[in-house]
């Protein structure tokens, strides 16, 4: 992991660049507007930029967009922020194609919601040397959220987190491994408040922990707000992510997550 982003706790600043994303879908889709609000997002304190084409909210269109489109969008704002600035940045996709492009122009994180399930993203994330990002999805962001159920959503995220990390590391990935539980992907509110509430116990996996839960369903259903009024609720479940071990927080909202980090880590210490 490249020195910048490896000293923990850290924050990831979202980048859309899509025109159908939960939150800001359309907001930054051109890449002037991209390039823009990346400096907004370095300014407020980021640590990361985590660049994203195409939309995987609940209910995403059936038919996903083509890898040369999702490129198109993404890779000339992955380029350009590693020349112009100082930067950490991600790629959030699961296409092997999109991913090689943006390893071609230096991208630091590997970020695949399906966990590189697909054989040749897999094979792209295992050769590349380049850091990554596992996260837990049960079903696809089509029908993630029609009837997800578990036994014990605890143990069952756990288990398919751990068995990830396995393959990785049985095929001989020597590189930084994240793992995210995926909070939204699949899950009741039940479940999103009992991943968070026993947050700690990933930590056992001993890899950084990866936590997105800015502007989500679940801060919606607890509070009634909709996407654009759920700061206060977003800082609230960011701050016991951090108290319970999250090593990268992945937000929207960045200035103000700085200053709550600040307070977290000073009551830590």
């Amino acid at each position: 992991m490249p020195s910048d982003i490896s000293d923990y706790p850290k924050i990831m600043g979202v980048l859309n660049c899509t025109p159908d994303s939960f939150s800001d879908g359309g907001a930054f889709f051109e890449y002037h507007d991209a390039m823009v609000q990346a400096e907004r997002l370095i300014a407020a304190g980021a640590n990361i930029i985590d660049v994203g084409g195409e939309s995987t909210r609940p209910g995403a269109q059936t038919h996903p967009i083509s890898a040369e489109e999702e490129m198109r969008r993404v890779i000339p704002v992955i380029r350009d922020i590693k020349k112009k600035f100082d930067i950490a940045v991600s790629v959030d996709t699961s296409s092997a194609q999109v991913m090689q492009a943006a390893i071609d122009v230096g991208v630091d994180l590997l970020n695949d919601v399906r966990a590189f399930q697909d054989e040749e993203a897999f094979r792209v994330a295992l050769h590349s040397n380049t850091p990554l990002c596992v996260m837990h999805m049960q079903g696809d962001p089509r029908n993630m959220q029609i009837s997800p159920q578990y036994h014990n959503v605890v143990d069952e995220v756990y288990a398919f987190l751990q068995k990830r990390i396995q393959a990785f590391r049985e095929a001989g990935f020597k590189q930084t491994i994240m793992v995210d539980p995926g909070f939204g992907f699949g899950k009741r509110l039940a479940d999103n408040l009992r991943l968070l509430r026993e947050l700690s116990h990933f930590k056992t996996l001993n890899c950084p922990l990866l936590v997105g839960l800015s502007r989500k369903t679940m801060i919606g259903e607890l509070t009634g707000k909709n996407e654009k009024e759920r700061l206060a609720g977003s800082l609230a479940a960011v701050s016991l992510a951090l108290w319970h071990g999250a090593d990268m927080i992945r937000v929207h909202d960045v200035a103000e997550t700085v200053d709550a980090m600040k307070v977290i880590l000073a009551v830590k210490a």
